[in-house]
């Protein structure tokens, strides 16, 4: 029989209603998970979102003060949606208290905040989930698959893309994700941990970057009103943008591949083209998010076909099932986060850390720091370890 898990959460923005929803939604999905969560409190610096977290997603109370929520003696297990800025302080309160986090990436601001979270999250013996979504997806799954049984032969290239124009325009509103105080870095702590953890995942460890960052737009108007970072402010007085755009990197992995990855959040076209390419002595696979529910393959010694075949993801293929009884019935984002959460829950009420948590997220903010010394320096910089504030 499932255990209750009292579930607090901290900010219900557009993440904090998926989470709330993915709650909700694990018993229909994952029936065998031994945690089912209790949503016990909402917070939210606005009064009014937190008290329709109530109304709308059966929270039993809200407030506008986190602190009520990692202090409520029937919180067990705290998501963290709120902008980057408060991320290190709201994590570190809860696993002194000894709560389990389910955390959105990049984690920290920078990756030393990651580290300094990571290494409190350990001390304490808490459990964590990290929103590192991507790598549940099926197609994801299975060319990990297809790369460890050594199905492709012998992986010799790896490229990747995380390209959007959610900020393209020039007139995209200097939201939080554009300052450094609130989000720290740029596409680097967005969408390139986002890359850096599913390059990692399939290939394992990356050892030594070298990359180049630019900030494209160097100015956009300020917001008039709280909105998401797709928000656009026709006329706005102007204010500087604080971190970067774009970064560009060759990366080795441990295992001797050279790669590539591209990250950017202003080139016009893509929306979302959140993809990798892997090449080995015996085929090749290759996934686009924009087209989550396909992967390409390419086995010529087995099909003695030339050209990339289109397998389209079905109930063979882990966790599909779970969602849709055939293939083309499409599996979406917030299924990805249904995923997370059942992972949450169950490393929650049995006590197994599961991937991934905190120290996936370190492993790419380590990735993460290479890249910002080597944007700097200008030359190869190995992936090293992050030190601690004293």
């Amino acid at each position: 029989m499932a255990r209750a898990v009292g579930i607090g959460l901290v900010g219900m923005g557009w993440m904090g209603r998926v989470h709330s929803m993915s709650y909700r939604r694990v018993r229909d999905h994952y029936p065998d998970c031994a945690g089912v969560a209790r949503l016990v409190v909402a917070a939210d610096e606005s009064e009014e979102r937190a008290r329709q977290a109530v109304v709308e997603f059966g929270f039993e109370e809200s407030s506008a003060d986190w602190h009520d929520v990692i202090e409520h003696p029937d919180v067990e297990a705290v998501s963290i949606t709120v902008p980057n800025r408060l991320h290190q302080e709201v994590a570190l309160a809860a696993v002194g208290l000894g709560k389990h986090i389910w955390i959105e990436k990049p984690v920290g601001r920078i990756p030393q905040e990651t580290a300094e979270i990571a290494s409190a999250v350990e001390r304490a013996g808490a459990r964590s989930i990290v929103g590192f979504n991507y790598r549940h997806t099926p197609a994801v799954q299975h060319a990990r698959k297809l790369i460890e049984s050594g199905t492709l032969g012998v992986v010799d290239h790896f490229r990747s893309q995380w390209v959007a124009a959610y900020a393209a325009s020039p007139q995209g509103a200097l939201t939080w994700r554009f300052r450094w105080d609130d989000a720290g870095l740029g596409i680097l702590g967005d969408l390139g941990t986002h890359a850096f953890d599913l390059a990692q995942f399939l290939l394992g460890p990356i050892v030594s970057v070298t990359a180049r960052t630019e900030t494209v737009v160097a100015e956009r108007p300020l917001p008039t009103e709280a909105g998401t970072h797709f928000a656009v402010v026709e006329g706005g007085e102007l204010a500087p943008v604080e971190n970067e755009d774009v970064v560009w990197s060759i990366v080795r992995f441990e295992r001797g591949v050279t790669g590539t990855i591209e990250a950017s959040r202003v080139a016009v076209g893509p929306q979302a083209r959140y993809a990798f390419e892997v090449h080995g002595s015996r085929g090749a696979v290759a996934w686009d998010f924009e087209r989550m529910n396909e992967l390409l393959v390419y086995l010529p010694l087995e099909s003695g076909d030339a050209g990339y075949a289109r397998i389209v993801m079905g109930p063979e293929h882990p966790p599909f099932a779970r969602f849709q009884p055939g293939p083309g019935l499409s599996m979406g984002y917030d299924d990805l986060k249904v995923i997370e959460a059942a992972l949450f829950l169950q490393c929650v009420v049995d006590g197994e850390q599961r991937e991934p948590g905190v120290r996936e997220a370190l492993a790419a903010a380590r990735v993460m720091a290479a890249m910002s010394r080597s944007a700097a320096s200008g030359v190869w910089e190995p992936v090293g370890e992050l030190s601690l504030p004293p």
